[in-house]
């Protein structure tokens, strides 16, 4: 493991995390780049019988001695975050943007230096049928996004991944900032 991975993982491994959040090591894909760290996050619910669904992600961290197509330093960060929406907001198309910018201001509010920036938005609308019809329909939207961060100081990437997962859930984007609006 080079010297320049380890000092990046060893940021992750001190940096803030956010008590709304549980957050675990997870295994992490090794055929993408030579080292690579992983942890997934769930909002933690209120109640231990509360069964409703809650807002996850997942985020990993890639090093190649040499940046790999689409990378412009050596470290890229690939996060994922999903949260229930209400059925009305998942249908409205300003949800996806919303999303977006919520993944952009908690960048901006960590102080994370990027480049390379690329992600996907997805709005899940479901139905039930058959034996599922009695299930109320609900929503879900899902944030990939991927970047090249500078230096080697993850933290304030690791604390705006846990600041976006906030923010779907409906939790203040960031410690300290009033809870924001699902649709501003």
């Amino acid at each position: 493991m080079s010297p320049e991975f380890q000092a990046a993982e060893h940021t992750l491994r001190v940096a803030f995390q956010r008590s709304e959040l549980d957050i675990q090591q997870i295994p992490a894909p090794k055929e993408i780049a030579e080292s690579s760290i992983a942890f997934a996050a769930s909002v933690k619910t209120e109640q231990d019988h509360d069964h409703s669904p809650a807002g996850t992600g997942r985020f990993v961290l890639f090093w190649s001695p040499e940046p790999q197509e689409n990378w412009t330093t050596r470290f890229r960060i690939v996060v994922y975050a999903r949260a229930p929406l209400e059925s009305d907001i998942g249908t409205q198309e300003d949800s996806s943007e919303l999303t977006w910018a919520w993944m952009l201001d908690s960048l901006k509010f960590a102080g994370a230096e990027f480049s390379a920036l690329a992600g996907t938005t997805t709005r899940i609308i479901s139905n039930g049928h058959g034996d599922l019809a009695s299930e109320n329909q609900h929503a879900e939207i899902e944030l990939r996004a991927s970047w090249s961060p500078h230096g080697t100081e993850m933290g304030q990437h690791f604390e705006a991944w846990q600041n976006l997962i906030c923010a779907m859930s409906a939790l203040s984007i960031a410690p300290g900032i009033e809870k924001l609006d699902r649709l501003a």
